[in-house]
């Protein structure tokens, strides 16, 4: 009976909630602007990457090499557009 239980899964949503709530101590405790910011992202991009891993089962197929090429593909559009917008719209360049 115990292989049949998904700890893997619960262990899982169980660090989803701890990092939420890490998440939401920034709004009720009286962080600065960057400390903040920090804290959002870290726990953002770790939540991501628990998601991806744990629910979406990304490395357990045969063409896991693929799967995480893409990914970082995406990420890495992603950082060319937003630090593009910001260079041309924000910092006038």
């Amino acid at each position: 009976m115990s292989e049949l239980f998904p700890r893997k899964q619960v262990m899982g949503f169980v660090f989803s909630l701890v990092l939420t709530a890490a998440a939401l101590t920034v709004y009720f405790m009286d962080l600065s602007f960057a400390v903040g910011m920090t804290v959002l992202l870290v726990t953002a991009f770790v939540q991501a990457a628990v998601q991806l891993v744990v629910f979406m089962h990304a490395g357990e197929t045969d063409d896991k090499v693929a799967i995480y090429m893409n990914i970082y593909y995406g990420v890495a559009i992603a950082l060319v557009t937003i630090f593009g917008t910001l260079l041309i719209l924000v910092w006038d360049m």
